[in-house]
């Protein structure tokens, strides 16, 4: 039998890079955005440590004391602004966001038992990458980055069809739809569903991402949004739920990518 007591786990998962280079510690970032209620708290903490089995007792426990649109508020989101944070300041790296995004979506499950309906946030978002594409790890960044943001993502996955989509937008009644596509053979779907949905009466911002799709070739349709990077179609998600239409926000797009709007 192996013993495991003397060693130094501390030295083995040290990220070097990280202590020199970061002037706050993971633990102070958290601090500051972590809720100082304990039940709350603790709901927050699951997400960010990654604690997806001990999120439905803690969440049952903070529901006691706080109604479920108070706990995903004040809870849930604050655990995945942490998580957000950490990613923007490459502490955290992918694995640890999809892992901390399973304990938030498991949190959620259980705070919308006790609501009457289903959590909306901002706003209701349809994401998904297009249909033929198994990348969809761009279009995982983007759903932490907009659910801890508040809105209320509707996460369709990876090789979706145009169809599907277009009737989870209708079905959902969203008011932002997302798409992104890696490869070239699979970006002529989005031209696709934005014809599908005009064609029911339905115009909303339709953000378009990934490697293969470009500004120009996303404003060659209608409804179409280009954005660079995860972080841009947050921005531009904010236009759209204030108001702006796609026209608008297409117009305006340099000056959103330059933050004077």
């Amino acid at each position: 039998m192996f013993d495991l007591s003397d060693i130094d786990f501390e030295m083995i998962f040290k990220r070097y890079d990280i202590l020199v280079e970061a002037k706050e510690s993971p633990e102070e970032i958290a601090a500051k955005i972590l809720p100082k209620d304990p039940f709350l708290k603790k709901v927050a903490e699951d997400v960010v440590q990654m604690r997806y089995k001990d999120i439905e007792a803690d969440t049952k426990a903070a529901l006691t004391k706080f109604s479920p649109e108070e706990l995903v508020d004040k809870g849930l989101l604050r655990g995945m602004e942490v998580v957000s944070e950490l990613y923007g300041r490459g502490i955290y790296y992918l694995p640890q966001v999809m892992v901390a995004s399973d304990a938030f979506d498991l949190g959620l499950k259980f705070a919308e038992r006790t609501m009457k309906g289903q959590f909306l946030g901002k706003g209701k978002v349809v994401m998904h990458v297009a249909e033929g594409d198994p990348h969809d790890i761009g279009k995982n960044i983007a759903v932490v980055m907009l659910r801890s943001n508040g809105f209320g993502v509707i996460d369709m996955g990876r090789d979706v069809p145009v169809d599907d989509v277009v009737k989870t937008v209708i079905k959902t009644d969203a008011v932002i739809l997302t798409g992104t596509a890696l490869m070239t053979a699979t970006m002529s779907a989005f031209p696709k569903i934005a014809q599908k949905l005009l064609e029911k009466g339905i115009e909303l911002p339709f953000i378009c991402a990934g490697g293969a799709v470009n500004r120009s070739y996303v404003e060659s349709f209608p409804l179409g949004i280009y954005a660079e990077k995860a972080s841009q179609g947050l921005v531009l998600a904010n236009k759209a739920i204030n108001g702006w239409d796609w026209i608008r926000i297409r117009q305006n797009w340099d000056d959103i990518k330059s933050g004077k709007v």
